[in-house]
């Protein structure tokens, strides 16, 4: 018995191709007793962390990489040899991703060639017998720009004359000094998942099962195959099995080996960030206790920054400071939240505006050594600015250094049941009907004494089907979108961390890796969010400047109300308002008359 590694795995991360989720795959292999397994989506990465999180569980080797489909050239599975190479792997998707419209990648042969030291390919021969000749000579001339690192991918098409094209394979893999690699272009896990892999086609087609003829798969062999049965099918080129147990050995790199770098936020006056991070925080203390810093304040601080300089956490908390400075400089409102009002050092920095003076603080909910949790300061900023301070992020760091997070739309019961619906020649009534009966975005979808509420048959064959492939295909994903705010920074290239690509609003560039994603690398997120009412509140402050002026006489106000006091606070921060008070200046120790 030989063992074997799958090189051409298909996930659900490849939008309507796959038919299973990374996580199923990893699983299923490691049960198989595969050597090993590679996602190749086709030019994205998307998938290949949950793949990596399920392998090291399981104990399987997942080698990283992806198919490239050129504009110009061969289709081939790449494989990054080593942490050098997968960063060029990502500058390259980037390149492809960042001159196309969202959702695509436009990338050709010279950029591959350009990028590609380091890296394994398999080209994928076409399925059409009349392009034969001309993948030959094109096979030729990346054997020659890519010596021993070129490798010719062979699968069974099921097409009733496999053992003749595996032989022309072979001859072909011969001539071009391109050893053969036994595939299986998978594309779902078990046998089971072939009616939903039928309707993904569909739906990508815009078409119904009952007209997609040759647009669907010969067979339902696209599923992963324990090494005996691959022994069976290969049995003439052991050699060819071989070779994919070679590949997985050579590619060693691993998502383990990312080291996420922060940025530094070194400053021009020399100070190393944690130094930079408490002279802002003893000067902010100061203004904002301009009558004396109480003791819990002091203490508090020492605490914090001690514990941030532990855990090196200081650049980070100057990229947001940097950022509601630049948000306060332009009179942009904004305001922290969450657990980030446990934080003195957020109060003195201005990040937050509720006095931890009069609050008992839980730092550890914030940052914990325990928890070994990176922090999250989520900043809300007026809905209708907030487009430049995510410019001012993408102008100081640029584009190739950060980009806003990925978020992975999934399909819920609505969506899956009337995609599935029409899919299967179900009529539009029937899709609405079973769609309306569930409330909102619910994964839950309907029974069958529902069903028979809405004047349907549970016993028609298509209409129960339909309910049971829409169950399976809740939760896989629809595309990527941006998240709200949550921005990536890096200190080095954030393309050879992570592909770059375009969002579907102008200006805006994202990675393909979501919140739970980063989460699990380890990589820090700055969030930067739109909150409606901070609007509401500056035309309110608007509307009382243009009736009243911009210089306010606190009188008849209660002494030390805190209320007015956080209002007032933040209205004299963006300079809303000139107040004037001689007599109410000790409760307002911030506010000085302009």
């Amino acid at each position: 018995m030989l063992d074997y590694a799958e090189l051409q795995v298909t996930s659900n991360f490849d939008f309507l191709r796959g038919a299973s989720h990374p996580e199923e795959l990893a699983v299923q292999a490691a049960s198989l007793g595969l050597k090993a397994i590679a996602i190749t989506d086709c030019n994205t990465l998307a998938g290949v962390v949950r793949a990596h999180l399920i392998a090291k569980e399981t104990g399987l080797k997942l080698v990283i990489g992806t198919r490239l489909d050129l504009k110009d050239g061969l289709s081939t599975l790449c494989f990054p040899i080593d942490r050098a190479a997968y960063g060029q792997l990502c500058r390259l998707l980037t390149i492809g991703k960042r001159r196309a419209p969202k959702g695509e990648c436009e990338l050709y042969r010279h950029e591959v060639f350009e990028h590609g030291r380091d890296m394994i390919f398999i080209a994928v021969p076409p399925q059409n017998t009349e392009e034969e000749q001309a993948f030959a000579d094109e096979l030729r001339e990346w054997a020659e720009e890519f010596p021993g690192n070129l490798y010719l991918a062979a699968h069974h098409l099921y097409h009733g004359d496999d053992a003749a094209r595996l032989a022309r394979l072979a001859a072909l893999a011969d001539q071009a000094a391109t050893p053969l690699v036994a595939t299986n272009n998978v594309h779902y896990h078990v046998p089971e998942r072939r009616p939903l892999q039928d309707v993904l086609t569909c739906i990508r087609e815009h078409c119904s099962i009952d007209v997609a003829g040759f647009r669907l798969f010969a067979s339902a062999e696209h599923f992963l195959k324990g090494p005996e049965e691959i022994v069976r099918l290969f049995s003439g080129y052991p050699e060819a099995i071989a070779h994919t147990v070679e590949i997985a050995e050579r590619c060693t790199f691993s998502l383990d080996e990312l080291c996420y770098e922060y940025p530094d936020e070194t400053t021009d006056n020399g100070r190393t960030p944690q130094e930079q991070l408490e002279y802002l925080t003893w000067r902010g203390a100061e203004k904002r206790y301009p009558f004396g810093i109480p003791d819990k304040i002091e203490a508090s601080l020492k605490h914090e920054l001690g514990l941030i300089g532990e855990l090196d956490y200081a650049p980070y908390f100057l990229t947001v400071e940097d950022t509601v400075r630049f948000a306060r400089n332009q009179g942009i409102l904004c305001q922290g939240r969450g657990s980030a009002a446990n934080s003195a050092v957020c109060y003195c920095l201005g990040i937050t505006s509720v006095d931890p003076n009069r609050i008992d603080l839980l730092f550890e909910r914030f940052v914990s050594v325990e928890r070994k949790e990176p922090p999250d300061i989520d900043v809300d900023f007026e809905h209708e600015r907030r487009e430049e301070v995510i410019q001012h992020i993408y102008n100081k760091y640029g584009r190739s250094r950060a980009g806003l997070t990925a978020t992975v739309i999934t399909y819920r019961w609505r969506s899956a049941i009337r995609e599935v619906s029409k899919s299967l020649g179900l009529s539009e009534d029937i899709g609405g009907a079973l769609a309306g009966y569930v409330w909102g975005a619910s994964i839950c979808g309907v029974d069958i004494d529902q069903v028979r509420e809405l004047g349907l048959d549970p016993n028609d064959y298509r209409l129960r089907l339909a309910l049971r492939l829409a169950k399976e295909l809740v939760g896989f994903p629809r595309h990527l979108s941006q998240h709200p705010g949550g921005f990536v920074m890096t200190q080095g290239p954030l393309c050879e961390l992570v592909p770059i690509a375009n969002g579907a609003m102008e200006d805006r560039t994202m990675i393909e890796w979501d919140k739970d994603d980063i989460d699990a690398l380890g990589i820090l997120k700055v969030d930067v969010l739109g909150l409606g009412m901070l609007t509401c509140i500056r035309k309110a402050f608007d509307l009382i400047a243009a009736h009243h002026g911009r210089r306010l006489t606190l009188s008849n106000v209660p002494q030390e109300d805190p209320e007015v006091y956080d209002m007032l606070c933040l209205a004299d921060s963006v300079g809303v308002f000139q107040v004037e008070s001689r007599a109410q200046m000790s409760m307002l120790p911030r506010l000085k008359p302009r």
